[in-house]
């Protein structure tokens, strides 16, 4: 059955997903449209294609016991000189996406495993592009601000051609996942639980 490779993320929603996108395709970023704009939990990760029933039903655990937050970004960093990436900052709800990357990994699950680097949530707007340009981004982006309540995660498989498609949401606890293109994305903030 061969191998898939997976990730699970957090979507930014609209408008500020394809805005996201679009400015990280303008930097010089020709991964920007494979690659919807997101918050990672599970890093690309391979597993055998007949595991994925396994790993939707974790994810629905996952889930099931999450309760929706919220979250902020504001702002720009990067990675640099460790890792060719510049970012839009998480600034609220960095420990419910901490909490949650680790129970997506937990070792009784089927995608357990260790991270190269310590878990920064950060959604990446230039990733290996010249440094002209991750400078560019750094400060174009750094008055950008958006805010939204997180109501779950999704499942997405990168493709031979190295596009991530969704493969499947997980919703919070039964919380109602809001429309996302053309409906307002800043709301009042929920309580973590």
């Amino acid at each position: 059955m061969g191998t898939v490779t997976i990730g699970v993320s957090i979507a930014v929603p609209e408008p500020h997903g394809s805005l996201l996108q679009e400015l990280r395709a303008g930097f010089g970023d020709a991964a920007a449209h494979g690659i919807p704009t997101h918050v990672t939990l599970l890093p690309p990760t391979e597993v055998e294609a007949g595991a994925l029933p396994s790993v939707e039903a974790h994810l629905t655990e996952v889930a099931a016991a999450g309760r929706p937050f919220p979250m902020r970004l504001s702002g720009t960093g990067t990675f640099r000189p460790v890792s060719p990436v510049v970012y839009v900052r998480v600034t609220e709800g960095t420990e419910a996406c901490a909490r949650l990357q680790r129970l997506v990994r937990d070792a009784s699950g089927p995608v357990a495993r260790e991270l190269l680097f310590p878990y920064h949530p950060h959604v990446t707007v230039a990733h290996a592009i010249d440094e002209a340009a991750m400078d560019r981004a750094y400060e174009e982006l750094s008055g950008y601000r958006a805010e939204w309540s997180c109501t779950g995660f999704a499942l997405y498989e990168q493709g031979s051609d190295g596009v991530w498609r969704k493969l499947r949401e997980f919703v919070f606890g039964g919380a109602v996942v809001p429309p996302q293109a053309g409906a307002p994305v800043e709301s009042t903030p929920l309580p973590l639980s």
